[in-house]
């Protein structure tokens, strides 16, 4: 199934972020993914993700910022990094190719910003492009990485 449809331009930051929130809904909602929001805008998450009885907290990012041939994208919440306590993945939204990266939080090594490369297999974060699987799994933030 092909997601690639034209890019809305968004000038305003918020604004484009909720419209990233959706296409994360849109997307896991395709996946067969239950999802659920907190009411308000308090919690440090934007959704969670419940896949047979498996619940994740999912922060969605998104980028249009391109530095060379990747993209920046900033991961902190008033310039504060996500604790383990706050969020388990991240949905990093790459809006000018229509591509996710689902990333655990411990894969961001917290670092405040980290850059994607969609078009290069050997990336640093490729394995967690378009990862989706890693929300229908249990997942463990305390046992490190055996990849995908």
């Amino acid at each position: 199934m092909s997601h690639r449809q034209p890019r809305p331009n968004i000038p305003h930051p918020k604004r484009r972020g909720e419209w990233a929130e959706l296409r994360f809904q849109l997307r896991a909602t395709e996946l067969g993914l239950i999802l659920a929001r907190p009411c308000g805008d308090c919690a440090p998450y934007d959704f969670v993700v419940d896949h047979h009885g498996h619940f994740f907290r999912i922060q969605v990012k998104c980028t249009i910022y391109k530095r060379d041939n990747s993209y920046q994208c900033g991961l902190t919440a008033n310039h504060i990094l996500y604790t383990p306590d706050q969020i388990d993945f991240f949905a990093a939204y790459v809006i000018p190719v229509d591509t996710f990266y689902i990333l655990p939080l411990a894969a961001t090594n917290n670092q405040p910003d980290i850059t994607l490369t969609p078009h290069r297999k050997n990336s640093k974060y490729a394995q967690y492009k378009e990862a989706w699987h890693l929300l229908m799994r249990p997942y463990s933030s305390n046992k490190p990485s055996t990849g995908i």
